[in-house]
C-alpha cells in the first residue's frame, strides 16, 4: 500500500491581532473590504486567517456597514 502524504496547512496569523485592534469599526470600509471577496461575500476564517474573536467582530461590522449602505450586499 502506498503511503498518502498529508499537506500541512500554513497557519496564518490574525491580521487584526497584529494590529492590536480591540474593536472593528463598521465605518472603516477600507479594512472591511479586505475581508470580502470580489462578489461582496464575507470570506471565511480559513482564508483570512482571523482568530474567532476578530472574525465575529468583522462579521458584525460588515453587516452594520451594509445596513448603513457603506458596503454593498452583492456585486455583479
Amino acid at each position: 500500500m502506498p503511503r498518502v502524504r498529508q499537506r500541512r496547512r500554513k497557519i496564518k496569523a490574525c491580521k487584526l491581532c497584529e494590529m492590536n485592534l480591540d474593536y472593528v469599526d463598521y465605518k472603516d470600509t477600507k479594512l472591511l473590504k479586505d475581508f470580502l471577496n470580489e462578489k461582496g461575500k464575507i470570506l471565511p476564517r480559513r482564508l483570512t486567517g482571523n482568530c474567532a474573536k476578530h472574525q465575529r467582530m468583522v462579521k458584525t461590522a460588515i453587516k452594520r456597514a451594509r445596513q448603513m449602505a457603506l458596503l454593498p450586499y452583492l456585486k455583479y
